[in-house]
């Protein structure tokens, strides 16, 4: 279950959204909520009202292991759970600096005992392109939206226009003309 959070806030969640069919989810933010189902919801409202999207999955916040490329240099040969039964892990990867609504996108899915484990598996069924930092989520504690109800939880935001706050320019101090970037 997730960590405790401050008086008045749920557990923290991760979410995960997958802005079209075919693309693969991509973390977008976190929400607070008491449970799954209302992480959902909360998810939804904050991260798929503008852009659309498709799919959200939302997991604890501690369920979520990370670790970056200058963690696995630092730590030299990567240190590997003992034995125990294999569990199926979802892998996700940032692979570059550039994207700053994303932080890690889906590539796949790994079978491990434990995170690190399964760290070291996507590394090598996923080693291309070359990560930044890793995120492996067990895929027991990833909770979806329902597929069959995607109309009604996303069709009605697919017709919002959506603008990032860039696209708005900047107002100059004390005066009530825009300013255009250049």
């Amino acid at each position: 279950m997730a960590a405790a959070a401050p008086a008045g806030q749920g557990p923290r969640w991760e979410v995960f959204k997958q802005d079209a069919a075919g693309k693969p989810h991509q973390a977008v933010g976190s929400v607070h909520a008491a449970d799954p189902e209302h992480a959902l919801l909360m998810a939804r409202s904050v991260h798929a009202r503008r852009p659309a999207a498709v799919s959200l999955w939302v997991a604890p916040a501690d369920a979520v292991f990370a670790v970056t490329a200058e963690e696995l240099e630092a730590a030299g040969p990567w240190a590997v759970e003992d034995g125990g039964p294999n569990r199926r892990f979802l892998a996700f990867r940032k692979t570059s600096h550039r994207r700053a609504m994303t932080f890690v996108d889906h590539v796949g899915e790994v079978e491990a005992p434990g995170p690190r484990a399964a760290v070291a598996a996507a590394m090598v069924a996923f080693p291309e392109p070359p990560a930044l930092t890793w995120w492996v989520v067990p895929a027991d504690d990833v909770v979806a939206s329902p597929e069959e109800e995607a109309g009604a939880w996303f069709d009605p935001a697919r017709d919002k226009t959506y603008k990032q706050q860039s696209a708005y320019g900047l107002l100059a101090p004390g005066k009530r003309k825009r300013v255009e970037d250049g």
